[in-house]
């Protein structure tokens, strides 16, 4: 269970937080980026990842006078744009130059922003070199909690999920035995309300349409079904050590409350703000102090209603096969999390229905023998051998 305390590092206020962003040109990233724009003077970015938007990487790599930047996709490795980085700057290719990334000494915080089961290596990587942790990447918590957890020092794992980030905020002065349950906010996506039948011919341009916020490709489908607030749910089961069943998924359709906590006594908090990842992002490079803000602030005279609606998980069964991937454990959740990545993957390019998400993850999900977590290298076997049955479903299912 993380603790919201202050790290147990020499870094005093005043002095310049140094940053690495892994995955600076997508969603999270490039926001992150804004953030570090706007308070210059607290921090200074040494060091930059990207997948193969390498244009966008030197050009933030110039910008902010990174000295170490490096492309996971080894087929943009020898961009010619490469050859305009700062002078010194080192360059590095393939997954383990990201994770080298999250372990350099001039390093503070690593922001991990990357995509998906690819970025457990560079959080473990962090946690290791007692770096802190300022995490993006669910999937990794999901897949690899049980791993991951207990490396965690108080102080050194600040998320950035907006609902992650809300739960952290709320429990600041609370003991944590008084926990009694956390109520999950959710937009609902795009599909609240739609029944399964409007579902089965719903096309990408439709899942896309995100009511609220504005997300990458990713995880914006993952919220149309679901399986974004499935994921999360097992998050806060591994980051704040509550029962799988005591996490109550709540739509609330204005993404204003970004989640709540209840304890024993009944009473509830919880954390608001816009519907804007600079919030929780600013946030975690922040902690424990609060800068001047880089999102807009909302104006709660012309908020609106606020509403609330509990998910309807036989409509949008990715969500009830997360919370059973939760409740079972071991390395369930990472199956299912490869087998979803590879769904996902499939709608976007026009592959496979809505519908055949839901349906590629649950089989995937029978036909895997749950074991204990104990070693990255099995959750690279389990992901790997997920990826390609869910391959082989997806032919089936799309004939």
């Amino acid at each position: 269970m993380i603790v919201p305390q202050p790290p147990e590092t020499e870094h005093r206020s005043g002095e310049t937080l140094r940053v690495a962003v892994l995955g600076c040109t997508g969603s999270i990233g490039s926001q992150t980026l804004d953030v570090c724009r706007r308070h210059r003077d607290r921090v200074s970015v040494v060091a930059l990842s990207a997948d193969s938007s390498t244009e966008a990487l030197v050009s933030a790599a110039r910008e902010f006078g990174a000295t170490h930047v490096a492309v996971s996709d080894p087929d943009h490795a020898r961009d010619a744009c490469l050859d305009e980085l700062p002078d010194a700057c080192v360059v590095g290719a393939g997954a383990e130059a990201v994770t080298e990334l999250a372990t350099l000494p001039e390093v503070d915080v690593v922001v991990n922003a990357l995509v998906g089961f690819a970025g457990i290596h560079a959080g473990y990587a962090a946690l290791l070199a007692d770096k802190v942790l300022a995490y993006a990447n669910k999937e990794s918590i999901v897949c690899g909690g049980d791993l991951l957890m207990p490396l965690v020092r108080p102080g050194r794992l600040i998320p950035v999920d907006s609902e992650h980030s809300a739960i952290f905020q709320c429990l600041m002065g609370e003991r944590g035995h008084d926990l009694r349950r956390i109520w999950l906010t959710c937009s609902g996506g795009p599909f609240y309300g739609r029944t399964r039948d409007e579902l089965a011919s719903v096309t990408l341009s439709d899942a896309l349409a995100h009511p609220t916020w504005s997300m990458g490709a990713k995880i914006t489908i993952d919220s149309a079904t679901l399986m974004n607030k499935g994921l999360e749910l097992i998050e806060t089961h591994h980051l704040y050590g509550v029962d799988v069943d005591d996490i109550c998924v709540l739509v609330h359709r204005q993404s204003k409350i970004h989640s709540m906590v209840e304890f024993a006594d009944g009473m509830v908090k919880a954390q608001l703000g816009a519907s804007d990842m600079r919030g929780p992002i600013q946030y975690a490079l922040s902690f424990p102090e609060r800068w001047e803000a880089s999102a807009e602030a909302v104006n709660w005279w012309e908020c609106g209603p606020l509403t609330f609606d509990e998910p309807d998980e036989g409509t949008f069964g990715c969500l009830a096969l997360a919370r059973e991937a939760g409740r079972r454990g071991g390395t369930l959740p990472c199956a299912m999390n490869a087998a979803n990545e590879v769904a996902n993957a499939a709608f976007c390019q026009g592959l496979c229905g809505f519908l055949d998400i839901e349906r590629v993850v649950s089989r995937v999900m029978d036909e895997t023998e749950v074991e204990r977590v104990e070693t990255l290298e099995q959750l690279d076997e389990v992901d790997a051998r997920a990826r390609a049955r869910a391959a082989a479903v997806l032919s089936e299912v799309s004939r």
